[in-house]
């Protein structure tokens, strides 16, 4: 069920101690939401702990608390009266969903959550759910402190490109405004979350290699296998000229493939909610139970339907062989 701000406030002030969680595979709007709401909890009052199913990358560890963030162990419990939810739907928050039984209050950005069984404020307009977790603290009359303030900023400007995407509105620059206020440093920031370990270097030539084009050239799609951390990757295919739809495949394992699209155009949101995933309409992922090859080819329909393209079953051709 969907309520206002002020209610999903009203929940937080009732409740004494809150497990707060955010999406497996984290990126840098769950940690930094996370992270910051949990400071926020504990500036009035409440006992707040941050439960990840996941590793976070290493260019996150550098925010404010992150050492407190814990993975839940087998068969553990936790003692809570609220289940915050941040920046997804609780069927993405893996086996911290088993920690408790308590009440869930969803807190979310994205257009696909829709909050059947559960609490939900959704403002699907927010660049990042580190916006909305901006405006919680001030409906909760919590101070913005510096740390609080690099966390939301991290978040905000992982989700907006650094400003350069579609979701960037006026609200958001004058949000980001007040963090730089509050003493934020952008151009630290910003080194920190681009800097990539060898691996990561050589995984990005590994996926430039692997880039084909769809669809006369509205298409094109990177593959790796096992690759670890893939922030970014998918920027080096969507700057391409001619490109509405680029997408990534990621096989961390036999037969599960993650799966991420960014679009320029395209509801790629749509296109993830058919085959069992969500997001935005210009940035969206799911997972897909195959192989690579599979994968590869379910996506490309799903992609090609929604083009209303002649021929959906497209495929493809290496980058590296056009002319």
């Amino acid at each position: 069920m969907q309520i206002t701000l002020k209610q999903a406030a009203q929940k937080i002030q009732a409740a004494n101690k809150i497990l707060v969680t955010a999406h497996i595979l984290p990126d840098g709007d769950a940690v930094g939401s996370t992270l910051a709401m949990l400071q926020i909890l504990r500036s009035i009052g409440k006992s707040a702990q941050v439960f990840i199913d996941d590793t976070v990358r290493a260019n996150l560890h550098a925010l404010p608390h992150f050492d407190e963030i814990r993975r839940p162990a087998a068969d553990e419990k936790f003692d809570a009266d609220l289940l915050l939810i941040l920046d997804t739907e609780p069927g993405r928050i893996g086996n911290v969903r088993n920690l408790t039984d308590a009440p869930i209050l969803n807190i979310d950005h994205h257009v696909t959550n829709s909050g059947e069984d559960y609490d939900l404020y959704l403002e699907h307009e927010a660049a990042a759910t580190c916006e909305i977790v901006f405006d919680f603290a001030r409906e909760l009359g919590a101070e913005i402190t510096l740390d609080v303030a690099t966390c939301i900023y991290t978040g905000i400007a992982t989700d907006t490109g650094f400003f350069q995407y579609s979701n960037t509105r006026a609200k958001t620059l004058r949000t980001v405004s007040e963090l730089v206020t509050c003493g934020v440093r952008p151009n630290e920031i910003s080194e920190q979350l681009e800097k990539k370990s060898l691996a990561e270097v050589r995984d990005m030539c590994r996926a430039l290699q692997s880039a084909r084009i769809y669809f006369s050239g509205k298409v094109a799609g990177i593959f790796l296998t096992r690759a670890e951390s893939t922030e970014g990757f998918i920027d080096l295919i969507r700057v391409i000229n001619g490109v509405d739809v680029a997408f990534m495949i990621n096989e961390k394992a036999p037969n599960f493939c993650r799966v991420s699209m960014r679009s320029k155009g395209v509801d790629v949101a749509t296109i993830a909610d058919s085959l069992g995933g969500g997001g935005h309409v210009r940035a969206a992922g799911c997972t897909l139970k195959t192989s690579i090859d599979e994968a590869t080819k379910i996506l490309v329909a799903a992609i090609g339907k929604a083009l209303h393209v002649e021929n959906p079953s497209d495929a493809g051709t290496l980058l590296a062989d056009i002319a």
